[in-house]
């Protein structure tokens, strides 16, 4: 498993941690994973789109205004893969947590992926008004083929990469249970644990579609997590210092 820096978003820290100054900002790292399978190379979301930094509201639009992009020329998901030797056309599958543009605004380079996302997320990013959840088209919805996901998926029928449903930051928010020879297991949780303090105190973030079923799923990752599964978290500043990145990849 190799986890590939995606450059970093700035938002209000309030978002995640409500009691936070309302004028407190955060930077929070952007990532993608690369896992080398047997069967086929797979990567977990594909972070944002090169050119966002260049014009974000040409993008994004409003959104941009909520989760402003920081990136350095090449800190995208395609150089990290070239770092490893790597062309869009060498990925097998993608796998999209959700479909919020810093989770997928690399997909359209992978043209010969197939993309596995929940049925539940391809449904809300096509409902009337979705841009108002911050689903944006014209970064998602570029699959040529799309294996929609309803429930959990052994995805190679070895236990090595296991899709788990996670609703509650989106109604199709999945994450990526991983088992490795060497370094154990680890679920890729997406935004379901974007900082870690939200999973150790239980406070919902505001950015929550529902947050009943994102409680329901803190739940879920604590029970995945309690073996001594390790839990990577999305957008968490000082968890993302501590990990390997890169070529040093968790085997």
């Amino acid at each position: 498993m190799h986890l590939l820096p995606c450059g970093r978003l700035k938002m209000r820290k309030s978002i995640f941690i409500p009691a936070a100054e309302r004028t407190e900002l955060i930077e929070l790292p952007v990532s993608s994973a690369l896992l080398r399978h047997g069967q086929a190379n797979v990567l977990f979301d594909t972070g944002c789109h090169p050119d966002v930094p260049e014009n974000p509201e040409a993008r994004w639009g409003g959104l941009a205004r909520l989760m402003v992009p920081i990136m350095k020329p090449g800190e995208h998901v395609l150089a990290g893969l070239a770092g490893l030797g790597l062309a869009p056309d060498d990925i097998d599958i993608v796998i999209n947590s959700h479909l919020h543009p810093d989770h997928c605004g690399c997909n359209r380079f992978f043209r010969k992926a197939t993309f596995m996302c929940h049925a539940d997320e391809i449904a809300a990013a096509r409902a009337p008004n979705s841009e108002a959840s911050g689903y944006l088209a014209s970064e998602w919805d570029e699959a040529a083929s799309t294996d929609a996901i309803s429930g959990q998926r052994d995805v190679f029928g070895d236990g090595r990469v296991t899709l788990i449903p996670l609703p509650g930051h989106t109604p199709g928010s999945i994450g990526a249970l991983t088992t490795l020879d060497r370094d154990g297991a680890f679920l890729l949780a997406g935004d379901t644990v974007s900082l870690r303090e939200t999973l150790d105190t239980g406070v919902i973030p505001k950015n929550t579609w529902n947050a009943d079923a994102l409680a329901k799923s803190l739940d879920e990752v604590r029970r995945i997590e309690a073996p001594g599964t390790t839990v990577v978290c999305s957008h968490d500043a000082k968890q993302w210092e501590t990990l390997r990145k890169g070529h040093d990849a968790y085997e």
